[in-house]
């Protein structure tokens, strides 16, 4: 299973105006042990899990409709206040902070008073150097009980963000890290298959691939280019007959 990992590098200033990279490279288990000891109020209570009981596809309907109310509300607040860059920026690290599940579990444990975890939300603001209205917007969806739906708002924002900047996203995958200037080229290729004014790569770890590389684009990655070694080998398995080959035992 593909895992997602963050940097804050970036490298747009090496790039043309219209092309615009971010790559997310950081091991979760650095993420793990970072907050874990730069939040203290992370340790105050035991951590408990909560069953995620089944739902049906009206209520998933509805909670897509209300990741979608929150992204716009918070994206609105972005371009209002001529902050959206910086929102955008915000939630990655919003991204980064809820990928890890200690963090998550905290705040949807109903054990845990709202005012530690409030604490926590302002030692977040803090430490990250959120804005504040990224700050304030935190608050609102721990206080409506909606953390659980913190990754899809920030898929939902991501989508906002990308339509409101003229943005074609695209996602690529690989064994491992992608230099700087092979990611450019992705980007620039991208760009000429779309047509795109603006493009933004997201970077995958995908051990699976065996080496090489994927890329999707399009709408909700409706497209793909597989330059992958797990495809080639995929093809060759279905070009050779191997069912009149018996072993001896």
């Amino acid at each position: 299973m593909a895992a997602l990992q963050q940097s804050p590098t970036t490298f747009q200033e090496k790039l043309t105006p219209s092309v615009q990279i971010s790559s997310k490279f950081i091991s979760q288990r650095s993420l793990r042990s970072s907050f874990s000891g730069r939040f203290p109020s992370l340790k105050l209570q035991k951590l408990a899990g909560k069953k995620k009981s089944g739902g049906s596809a009206a209520g998933a309907t509805m909670m897509d409709i209300a990741a979608a109310s929150y992204a716009s509300a918070l994206a609105d607040l972005g371009k209002s206040s001529g902050t959206l860059e910086e929102t955008c920026a915000d939630v990655e690290k919003i991204e980064n902070l809820f990928s890890d599940a200690q963090v998550l579990k905290f705040f949807i444990n109903p054990t845990i008073p709202i005012e530690k975890k409030r604490e926590f939300l302002d030692e977040i603001t803090i430490s990250l150097k959120l804005q504040p209205h990224t700050g304030k917007f935190l608050n609102i969806v721990v206080d409506m009980k909606r953390v659980e739906l913190m990754k899809e708002i920030v898929n939902e924002f991501e989508v906002i963000y990308n339509k409101m900047m003229d943005i074609e996203m695209a996602i690529v995958s690989s064994v491992v890290k992608l230099e700087a200037g092979h990611l450019a080229k992705i980007a620039t290729e991208v760009q000429k298959l779309t047509g795109a004014k603006n493009v933004r790569i997201k970077t995958m770890i995908d051990p699976d691939l065996v080496a090489g590389f994927t890329i999707r684009y399009g709408s909700s990655g409706s497209k793909m280019i597989d330059m992958s070694v797990k495809k080639q080998l995929e093809e060759i398995s279905t070009q050779i007959d191997f069912s009149d080959i018996s072993l001896a035992v």
